[in-house]
Parts: structure tokens; sequence; C-alpha cells
């Protein structure tokens, strides 16, 4: 049945239009257009972001920052170990994906590191990445307190994950 799945969506998006004539190709070639001028608004942001990601990780400063916080992580009760995926995960999240495998592989999957590490990976968000594409998007360009709103809740979802993992394993 998961074979069908996308042939299934295609065509129960498509009778509609057909059954009420309208030009089908013509609404696909016009959301592709918009898509396409999304896309335009979106790329400068996603590059410099990636591109901030790679030089932090490369220079060493993500690894300097994170020995100089980790005393203000074991305050909270966050793992220091996760200090580089706490300051990664709001910037990239390919690259916090990396950071969470590299410590899955060094301390474990099962370990209370490598666990905080996957409640934080999926409680948390990519705040900049969200935020620079979804603005852009809708032409917004004073963010005023959306971020560190975000960034807010980036912090509690960090908090947590590590006082659940810490409360349930």
């Amino acid at each position: 049945m998961i074979d069908y799945m996308i042939p299934i969506l295609l065509l129960a998006i498509s009778l509609p239009a057909l059954r009420r004539k309208e030009n089908l190709y013509g609404l696909l070639l016009e959301g592709t257009q918009q898509g396409l001028h999304i896309l335009s608004s979106i790329l400068p942001a996603l590059i410099l972001l990636l591109t901030a990601v790679h030089m932090l990780r490369a220079s060493g400063a993500a690894e300097i920052i994170s020995d100089v916080l980790a005393p203000v992580f074991s305050f909270f009760g966050i793992p220091p170990e996760t200090a580089l995926l706490v300051l990664i995960r709001p910037i990239s999240g390919s690259a916090a994906l990396a950071v969470g495998a590299e410590l899955m592989a060094s301390y474990g999957v099962d370990s209370r590191i490598g666990r905080t590490a996957a409640v934080m990976l999926g409680s948390t968000e990519t705040t900049f990445y969200t935020v620079s594409v979804y603005f852009s998007a809708a032409g917004v360009s004073r963010t005023r307190y959306a971020i560190p709103a975000a960034l807010f809740g980036d912090f509690v979802g960090f908090f947590m994950a590590s006082l659940s993992v810490k409360l349930f394993f």
C-alpha cells in the first residue's frame, strides 16, 4: 500500500481541480513559480547560516565556547558534554544532528548523555533558521521579541530534556 501513496496523493489533489474544470497544469506552474520566488528570497540567509556554523566548528571556537560555558550548564543540571549541541542546535539542524551523533558514538546511545542529546534534538528547534526562513518568506524585517522568546523556549527545551532524562531514565 505504501508504494501507491504518492500516486494516490497526486490523484486526490488533481481530481477536485479536474472536476471544477480548472487548468491543473497552470495551477501547478503558478505554485512552482511562487515556490521558486520564496526560495530565492531565503537562499542567502540559508547560505549565510550554514557557512557560519561550518566556520564556528572548523575554527575550534565552538569547543572553546562550550568549555567556558560548562559551569553554567552544570548549574542548570544540563550535562556539560552537551554544551556544543546546545550552542549549535538553534543555528543548524544538520550540524546539531552531527554533534548529537558524535555524542552518542562517544558515550553510547543508552548513556545519560546520549539520551539527553536525543531528547534535546527532538524537543528544540533550529531557531535562527526558522526565523530567517519564515520571516524572510513573509517579508518581516524586524523580529522584535521573536528571537529572544524563541531562544528562551529552546533553553526551556534543553533544560527539560535534561531533567526528563534524569527523572525517567
